[in-house]
This record gives C-alpha cells, sequence and structure tokens, in this order.
C-alpha cells in the first residue's frame, strides 16, 4: 500500500483544470440571491433556480456548494455538461427583466 499518484484533490470524473456545471437548487431565486452567485448565470424555473457555471473548477465548485449550504438552500442537483472545446460560442443567456 503506498501513496497513489493523483489522489487527492482529482477525483475521478472532477478535472482540475475546470468545467462547466448546471447547479439546480429548489425555489425561484431573487435578485438578492442572484446577487449571491454574481460569478454564475442565474436562471429562475418554476419550482427551482438554475445555476450555471462556466469554467470552474474543483475549488470553485465547492466553494458555490458551501454557499447553497449557508444561505439554507435545498441542493437538487449538480450536473457537469458536455465540454464545447473549440466551439466559440456560449450558451445564450439572455436575462429578462
Amino acid at each position: 500500500m503506498g501513496a497513489q499518484a493523483g489522489a487527492g484533490p482529482e477525483r475521478a470524473g472532477t478535472p482540475s483544470g475546470g468545467g462547466d456545471f448546471e447547479i439546480r437548487v429548489r425555489g425561484r431565486a431573487g435578485a438578492a440571491l442572484a446577487s449571491a452567485f454574481g460569478e454564475l448565470t442565474v436562471r429562475p424555473r418554476p419550482a427551482e433556480t438554475v445555476l450555471y457555471g462556466a469554467g470552474l473548477d474543483q475549488a470553485a465548485l465547492y466553494g458555490i456548494l458551501d454557499r447553497i449550504q449557508a444561505l439554507g438552500l435545498e441542493l437538487l442537483e449538480v450536473r457537469r455538461l458536455p465540454g464545447k472545446a473549440g466551439a466559440g460560442g456560449q450558451n445564450a443567456c439572455a436575462e429578462g427583466p
């Protein structure tokens, strides 16, 4: 039993270089709550709020999850979105009034 190379913060399926994530929490986020996640795109849905983060590394993702817990939000899902390297475009997120 020796120390494994790569063991530690880089777990299987969680790259250290970053990725795009979709995080769903229960309920609709108001403007004040959305401002707590200024680095993310916030999209309210009828029964939940979807937070989108681009290029998040593991530390940033854990920081966001800690903030969700500290605010008393119910975490529904965290999903890594497929990479679109070289696509040149982003998923347009038109923010309505």
